[in-house]
């Protein structure tokens, strides 16, 4: 059993759990804070910490974060403060937490834990994981190897970034039925069908959980399904990367 602490930093909370990354499965229940506001690095660092000594935890910590990681330093900042921008994150966490921190953005860390434990795993050719909530985030395998970064939730459809177009944000917002949302939806797919030419689809983050409400929406010739781990995905696939 290899043990290691996965720490998921999102929009409105920040969560953890111990992991086997064996099996994939949570070893504790899971411990979530809110995310601080404004979420500068200095809060966050503060945050993160309180959860890895809510665990008494001395070891490796993997953690999925909101931006394009580059060898532990962001380089965007999706709904966190824009001074995280240039700063070396693993650094950071790791000086803060006295535990060593390996950091990679936060849906490639989703989409890590579904090629490693969940539906993906030993899948062949494309497949793409996306978060939907409040953009959309992108990650983008090719037999199971992860090409890093890719924010695919920044195309643009119509003239806007997709995740201005069909995040579940804005079906919210816009209060548009399932039906409505998911044929904006299915338009991105079928774009990013005709790009990347995917094998499947593995839909994650909130909207995911209303999946057989809206799936008959759906025109693309790739198979498309839900994530497996859910909500729990990104800190689960932060821990195998740290391990």
């Amino acid at each position: 059993m290899a043990l290691i602490l996965g720490i998921d930093v999102g929009a409105s909370g920040i969560k953890g759990a111990v992991v086997d990354t064996t099996t994939g499965a949570l070893t504790t229940e899971r411990f979530k804070l809110p995310t601080p506001k404004p979420a500068t690095p200095q809060a966050i660092a503060d945050t993160f910490t309180a959860i890895v000594q809510h665990f008494g935890w001395t070891g490796n910590v993997g953690c999925g974060f909101p931006a394009i990681v580059k060898n532990g330093v962001a380089h965007s900042a999706a709904n966190i403060h824009k001074s995280w921008i240039g700063i070396n994150a693993e650094e950071l966490l790791s000086e803060a937490s006295g535990c060593p921190v390996k950091m990679l953005n936060d849906a490639d860390a989703a989409g890590i834990a579904e090629v490693k434990y969940g539906f993906a795993k030993d899948q062949k050719g494309v497949a793409m994981l996306l978060t939907i909530g409040t953009g959309i985030g992108s990650a983008l395998f090719m037999d199971g190897k992860l090409m890093p970064n890719t924010e695919l939730g920044h195309l643009f459809i119509r003239g806007q970034e997709a995740e201005h177009f069909a995040a579940d944000s804005v079906r919210k917002k816009e209060k548009l039925s399932w039906d409505e949302w998911a044929q904006r939806f299915n338009e991105y797919l079928l774009h990013l069908e005709f790009l990347f030419s995917p094998s499947v689809f593995i839909l994650g983050g909130g909207a995911s959980k209303y999946f057989e409400q809206y799936k008959h929406n759906f025109t693309v010739k790739a198979q498309v399904v839900t994530a497996q781990f859910l909500n729990n995905a990104g800190l689960i696939g932060a821990a195998y990367y740290a391990r």
